[in-house]
């Protein structure tokens, strides 16, 4: 007969086969002798290499929601669907995506077709003709705009984009109404070839072909990466850590502890920081990532010294939304998309 398990909620029998397999220990993972389980370690064992802690925490969010079903709808749902890991970014997004409030979005939307082939996705428009929302496509990733109002008044943005000639995007963006700052040189110290602009909605541009760097194997780079010039860059460092997972893939620092440019990556995107100096002064921005769970990392971003904006709620659009502001400034929105083609994933926020 088969082994049989101590008489203790499944959820938490859940939780021993899912510790064990995402620490890649052996014990009872890979053998699960009560049948309950068989199905669900056949999942974890699927997604036992998922990097970061808050994979997981969806994870486990996931498992145990099928804890809560009918035997027969479990084995009948693993056995016809392969295991795959929750999607929660919405299609077309990066982790990382800034959020650019300005006055006359219209405009800056036509601003980013003609200077950067961007391709509209979506527009969403008030009674009065104004832009509450909207997002256009740039390369492999997505910038969102809304008009500036009382409440979110417009906030430029630095941003970094990698694009496959520089010149001629740089030349592009002059016509379409930029001011030049410096034209692209292959003098830069980063060892690309990299020029800046200025857009007459105060955004300032870096344009730049790459050299020596991919975000993985694949090769696959950022198109849109947000440039956070930073008051005491040397804390937002372990901030981002801390709140949101951030990996440091690159800190380079002046014999004095200055941080002079630092590549901060959160999921499968980047963006950029560096200590203010000079004319590169503090943004205060808006930042939309893309989390498995906005509830977890938002209360993971409070512990770590960011202050509420929006407690995390369900959105009429799709997604589980919740903001923070960090202590330079800047709000992070952090949000969960909760489901494919109208298909909401169940949560289980307590005990997460």
């Amino acid at each position: 007969m088969p082994e049989r398990l101590p008489k203790r909620p499944l959820a938490e029998q859940v939780e021993e086969v899912v510790q064990a397999m995402l620490v890649s220990l052996q014990p009872r993972a890979e053998k699960v002798p009560h049948r309950d389980l068989a199905p669900l370690a056949a999942i974890a064992r699927e997604l036992r290499y998922l990097p970061r802690t808050e994979f997981r925490a969806a994870l486990k969010s996931d498992l145990q929601r099928r804890t809560t079903m009918p035997m027969n709808e479990r084995t009948e749902s693993t056995a016809t669907a392969p295991a795959k890991a929750v999607h929660y970014m919405r299609p077309g997004f990066t982790s990382i995506t800034p959020y650019i409030i300005v006055n006359g979005a219209s405009q800056f939307i036509e601003f980013l077709k003609n200077a950067f082939a961007g391709t509209e996705r979506l527009r969403v428009p008030l009674p009065d003709g104004k832009l509450m929302h909207a997002e256009v496509a740039i390369g492999n990733g997505v910038i969102e705009t809304a008009e500036a109002n009382e409440q979110i008044p417009s906030s430029p943005t630095d941003i970094h984009l990698y694009v496959d000639d520089a010149d001629a995007t740089f030349d592009r963006a002059l016509q379409a109404g930029a001011t030049a700052i410096y034209r692209p040189t292959s003098d830069h110290p980063s060892g690309d070839r990299w020029g800046a602009l200025r857009d007459r909605f105060g955004n300032r541009w870096y344009i730049a072909t790459p050299k020596r760097w991919s975000l993985d194997s694949s090769g696959a780079l950022p198109s849109v990466q947000p440039y956070l010039h930073v008051r005491g860059a040397h804390k937002m460092i372990p901030f981002m850590e801390a709140a949101f997972g951030a990996e440091a893939m690159g800190v380079h620092k002046s014999p004095e502890g200055i941080v002079m440019h630092a590549t901060m990556r959160i999921g499968n995107a980047t963006l950029e920081i560096d200590e203010a100096h000079g004319e590169y002064q503090p943004k205060p921005c808006h930042l939309h990532i893309f989390v498995p769970d906005a509830d977890a990392m938002y209360a993971q971003a409070l512990r770590a010294g960011a202050t509420s904006v929006e407690p995390p709620n369900d959105k009429p659009y799709g997604d589980r939304s919740a903001g923070v502001r960090d202590p330079f400034g800047n709000t992070w929105y952090l949000n969960t998309c909760l489901g494919n083609r109208g298909e909401r994933l169940q949560r289980t926020t307590t005990g997460l």
